[in-house]
């Protein structure tokens, strides 16, 4: 029996996949790709509302740090939702999958088996997760700023306009983003 508040290194590992923790690697990628699609209105700002990049680069940096943090935190919880929904729906196919290859090792136990099952599907729902995740919200948030920018706050200055609109997307994506649904 284990100690009272010790876990095992396979518990550890299975709660780790439940956790709404992200790897290293994705932490990685969503601040990569949240940093790359808070900067696209700068451009959209530069070129059509005619901003000049060296006058508002104070603003452009610090409305582009708060909305990638803002994006990356919409990614990640995202992405917890939908893994446990997406393991769900290819459970069967994993398993089919990975019974077929594992058909003629008549030497693996069942628990074992049973394992690599799981493993796999963790793997593939984690995968498909962060895919959908950052398609999901790169489009949400993109949507929201053009619809922003050009229909809500269209009357108001143009800087005033940038903060408003990709403020507004980042934190409506990062509300959304927190529902259980």
């Amino acid at each position: 029996m284990v100690a009272k508040g010790k876990l095992t290194k396979e518990e550890e590992l299975l709660l780790q996949d439940f956790s709404r923790n992200v790897s290293k690697k994705s932490s990685i990628i969503f601040y990569f790709n949240a940093l790359i699609v808070s900067a696209i209105p700068i451009w959209l700002f530069w070129r059509i509302h005619m901003m000049d990049p060296l006058s508002s680069a104070a603003i452009f940096a610090l409305v582009t740090g708060i909305a990638t943090y803002l994006v990356a935190f919409a990614y990640m919880n995202t992405k917890f939702v939908l893994k446990h929904k997406v393991a769900q729906k290819v459970e069967d196919a994993v398993t089919r999958e990975v019974m077929r290859k594992l058909s003629d090792d008549k030497k693996m136990a069942k628990k074992e088996k049973d394992e690599r099952v799981l493993w796999k599907k963790n793997e593939v729902a984690e995968a498909e997760a962060t895919t959908f995740s950052l398609f999901y919200n790169n489009a949400l948030f993109l949507m929201l700023v053009v619809v922003g920018s050009f229909l809500l706050f269209k009357s108001v200055t143009p800087a005033y306009n940038y903060v408003f609109s990709t403020l507004g997307a980042a934190g409506i994506i990062a509300l959304f983003s927190t529902s259980t649904q």
